[in-house]
């Protein structure tokens, strides 16, 4: 738990994790590279970037603020109703490396946060491809 929470802390807590959200999303709704994963989610982007922010902030080692406003994350559970495959999975990658950095977050620590978030991603897939 320690090296996530030196995550959080080390990335700028709070408000660099919300910049990291809405560039992420700011992304997603301007670059044509994104549009099937912009298609994906609803016209209005504000729930699922606080939904994002809520569930990063303790994903990284910061506060668990998502679980006691929504329940247990169950992650893979939520998305089961979206066709999330390779191409999905790796839009979604190449979005948030994108805004890791356009954050300007250090490339070490942006590098763990790039491991981590392509098993979450890989993990999430739920067609072959």
């Amino acid at each position: 738990m320690s090296d996530r929470k030196n995550l959080y802390e080390t990335i700028g807590g709070a408000a660099k994790l919300e910049e990291l959200v809405d560039r992420f999303y700011d992304l997603m709704a301007l670059e044509e590279a994104f549009k099937d994963l912009r298609a994906l989610h609803s016209e209005d982007l504000s729930n699922s970037r606080d939904k994002l922010k809520l569930f990063l902030s303790g994903w990284i080692g910061g506060p668990d603020v998502y679980s006691p406003k929504h329940g247990h994350p169950m992650l893979r559970a939520r998305h089961l109703p979206f066709k999330i495959g390779l191409k999905e999975r790796n839009q979604w990658l190449a979005c948030m490396y994108r805004a890791i950095e356009d954050c300007g977050i250090d490339s070490q620590i942006g590098a763990q946060l790039e491991e981590s978030f392509f098993n979450t991603a890989d993990w999430m897939r739920n067609q072959p491809n």
